[in-house]
């Protein structure tokens, strides 16, 4: 910890002379000198950092040609969910255990679909009807959020048929991230349609956000690829140890979706909170997986049955909720956020 902070101070010192005598070299030296000495805090610092960043920026993209439901369904999944993008390259090119990759995802999805969209319910409701002037705008939205509920459903459903057979190969990987990809077109040429039919074009200093959006997303992926090797090398101790890694990694990458989800829903935007949530899942099931079964093939752990059933259930109870009454009641929100103890307690997502 000394080396590290002799080392920001040496990078602190060198910004407070940049004004009056530009050494850029230096600077650039010391930055990355930080970078590749960064232990485990920094690291975790860094990932924090880019994830805020990830989300202080969507609200900017939001304003130029992104919005409602089609951010959290386009957008937002790539700046939340790169972290277990990262997770599942990382584990799947360096031979990492698959039953991480699927305890990862699991825990994602459920805790998702629980805990985030539960405490947001109960603090602030979740409604989708009498938020927006334009009716049929809202109309749209709600239409979108339900093709997207069923979307993470049809989904998870696939996953568990292809892994009836107790492994999921290459072949099956390849089917899972074509599935993610032809959503993603969908989802292009829906907003393309919608920009077209409201005669608006995207603003193009929307690169800048997008380039900034980079810059955070390799920042989380470096941070999760350095946290993976220092938990690999016996870095941690106790419950921090490889055997966790899954459910570790899984809760530490839900903090930029419970960013997003308590955000949206206290400035009392529903739809971006509840599509946000579900667009972040459709990148751990099918993608992550996918990206891992490519280049290894992933045993099926006896837990995983349990683990897809409660997402699948999950996502029925919200489907039925939004699709009859339109809003995530608060006392439904209260018994989701209370399943999840649950959940921890009985091991269902380990």
């Amino acid at each position: 910890m000394d080396k590290q902070l002799d080392l920001l101070w040496h990078l602190l010192d060198g910004l407070k002379s940049l004004a009056a005598t530009p050494n850029y070299h230096a600077l650039f030296k010391d930055t990355c000198t930080l970078f590749v000495n960064a232990g485990p805090w920094e690291l975790l610092g860094l990932f924090l950092l880019s994830s805020l960043l990830m989300v202080w920026r969507l609200n900017a993209i939001e304003q130029k040609g992104f919005e409602g439901t089609v951010i959290g369904t386009l957008v937002m999944p790539y700046c939340s969910g790169f972290a277990n993008l990262a997770f599942a390259y990382v584990m799947g090119t360096s031979g990492g255990d698959a039953a991480m990759v699927l305890e990862n995802c699991i825990v994602n999805n459920v805790t998702n679909l629980t805990i985030l969209l539960g405490i947001p319910a109960l603090l602030w409701g979740l409604t989708l009807s009498g938020n927006k002037e334009d009716r049929s705008e809202e109309k749209l939205d709600y239409l979108s959020l339900l093709l997207t509920l069923i979307a993470m459903i049809f989904f998870t459903a696939v996953t568990w048929a292809l892994a009836r057979d107790h492994v999921l190969d290459q072949g099956d990987g390849l089917v899972l991230i074509g599935l993610f990809l032809f959503w993603q077109v969908f989802q292009i040429f829906d907003l393309m349609k919608s920009n077209v039919r409201k005669e608006r074009a995207i603003n193009p200093w929307i690169l800048v956000d997008l380039i900034l959006v980079g810059g955070a997303a390799w920042g989380t992926y470096y941070s999760i690829e350095g946290l993976v090797a220092w938990v690999s090398s016996g870095g941690g101790g106790g419950i921090i140890s490889y055997k966790q890694i899954g459910i570790l990694s899984g809760l530490l990458m839900v903090v930029p979706n419970g960013i997003l989800a308590f955000y949206y829903a206290a400035v009392d935007r529903s739809d971006i909170a509840y599509s946000s949530q579900i667009g972040d899942g459709h990148i751990c099931i099918p993608m992550c997986i996918g990206i891992y079964a490519v280049f290894s093939p992933i045993k099926i752990p006896a837990s995983f049955e349990a683990g897809v059933i409660t997402i699948m259930a999950a996502g029925t109870a919200h489907l039925v909720f939004v699709g009859v009454f339109k809003r995530l009641p608060r006392a439904a929100g209260a018994l989701l956020a209370a399943s999840y103890g649950f959940f921890i307690y009985k091991g269902i997502l380990g």
